[in-house]
This record gives C-alpha cells, structure tokens and sequence, in this order.
C-alpha cells in the first residue's frame, strides 16, 4: 500500500511530460481531443494537466488551442545557454568578433521564434548590442531567416501560414516575397538584413545545423547598418559560413575528446 502514492504521483507526472513532449513535435496548437487521443488518455484527464500548466505559463491558451507559454520558452533558452553548441560556439564568435571589429552573437531556435543565447561585443564606441533570452519572429532579421529558411518544410510552412508582423517598416512581410527569399538563402546559406528587424542594424547570419542534421540556432555578425557596405557583406558572408562549420565540428565532437 505505501507504494500506491508514489506510483500515483509518478503516473502523472509522466502524464504531464508526455502532454509537453507533444508540443515538441513542430505543431503549434494543439486541442484536449487531440491530445487526449493520441496519448491514450481522457479528455478530463488532459484538461486538468492543461489549466495546470497554463496556470504557470508553461502553455497559454487562443482560439486555436493550446500552445507553449513564457515559462516553456524560458525554460527552452535556459537549456540551450548551458547546451555544447555554446560551448562550442564561444571561441569561434570571439574570434569573429575580433575579425570584424563587430559584435558577433548565437541564437537558438524556441518553439516557433529565437532567442539569443550568447553575444560578443564590439569594441567599437557604437555598436549593436543584444539583449540575451528575448524571442523574436523568424521571418525578420538574418539570424530568424537563416533559421527558418533551414526549418523542415512542414514546419517553414506552419510559421509563414501565421501572422508575419512589421518590426520595421523594411520587414518582408508579403508571404510570396518571403518564401523566395527563403528559397535562395536556403541555396545560399547565408542571410543579410539591412534595418529589416531593427532600424539602422545591419547584419549577416548563418544557420548552425546540429549533429543530428537540424538547422539550432544562427550565427550572426551585426552592427550600425552604415558600416555594412557590400564589400563588407560579401566579407561577412564568408567569415560566417567558416565560422559555423568550425562550430559544427566542434559541436559533433566530446569536451573531453576536443581538449576543453
């Protein structure tokens, strides 16, 4: 009989991981019915672990159903802060940083938007700062391109099927023009955006693919949007595509086994 509590509660908390790990399979909203039947549990059941969770902000409620909250994201960027990809990435940003004279940083794919993980700045009296764990859309700036660009086509499709907001008025917004652009970046590998998600930012991102083939995060070089001239694009385009293929190899290779 003293086992039965502890069963119970191991029960569902086992329930209420398997509800979130659903929400990890590229599907924004999801439904009671839904979830119910593809776990195999009642819709009782699920409603209550659902007003649970929503009621710490790990999932938040719309017409469309349920979806992950503040609280998942957090918890999403707080884990990829302490991941290998940035440990990985450190000394390759650094040194970026240093090639460019502009601030370098790493972003990590949440959900369906971004958040930066990590920066380094310039040294420059006027630089582009980021501020670490704020998210934001996919579908502007080069380091949300990059990304999404490289997202599996169910999933690229899902974010541009969504509402694509105007950051600037220089955000692609029109859903054609974006595939297109989506299309020849994906050829490219690399993304630019001039003042696209902040007004007088330049930048110039790749996409970090992890050891299992996915696209993570981006790398990107940024600062005023006058000191990125062409030539100086062009630069930047091939520092990053270094930059996250030294970061891809180190990433796929032990801490131990790699000397750090």
């Amino acid at each position: 009989m003293s086992n039965g509590p502890v069963n119970t509660g191991t029960e569902a908390a086992a329930r209420v991981a398997d509800v979130l790990l659903l929400f990890t399979g590229g599907r924004t909203y999801l439904g009671v019915s839904t979830i119910g039947r593809e776990l195999g549990i009642s819709k009782a059941v699920v409603y209550r672990i659902l007003q649970s969770l929503v009621s710490r902000e790990v999932l938040v409620t719309d017409p469309d159903g349920y979806r992950l909250g503040p609280a998942a994201v957090a918890l999403g960027a707080s884990a990829l802060r302490r991941s290998d990809a940035r440990t990985a990435a450190a000394p390759v940003l650094r040194r970026l940083r240093d090639e460019t004279g502009e601030t370098t940083t790493l972003s990590g794919l949440v959900g369906d938007e971004r958040v930066y993980l990590d920066q380094f700045e310039s040294g420059a009296e006027i630089k582009m700062t980021v501020e670490a764990g704020r998210r934001f859309p996919l579908h502007a700036g080069s380091s949300g391109k990059a990304i999404l660009a490289h997202l599996p086509e169910d999933r690229r499709a899902a974010v541009l099927s969504g509402e694509l907001g105007a950051l600037t008025e220089r955000t692609v917004t029109d859903r054609a023009a974006l595939r297109d652009e989506l299309a020849a970046i994906a050829e490219d590998g690399v993304a630019v955006s001039l003042g696209e998600r902040q007004v007088g930012a330049g930048s110039v991102a790749a996409p970090l693919i992890g050891p299992d083939g996915e696209v993570h995060g981006a790398i990107s070089v940024c600062g005023p949007e006058h000191r990125f001239s062409p030539d100086k694009i062009e630069r930047y385009r091939e520092l990053v595509r270094a930059a996250t293929a030294e970061i891809a190899r180190n990433w796929a290779v032990p801490p131990a086994a790699s000397g750090r």
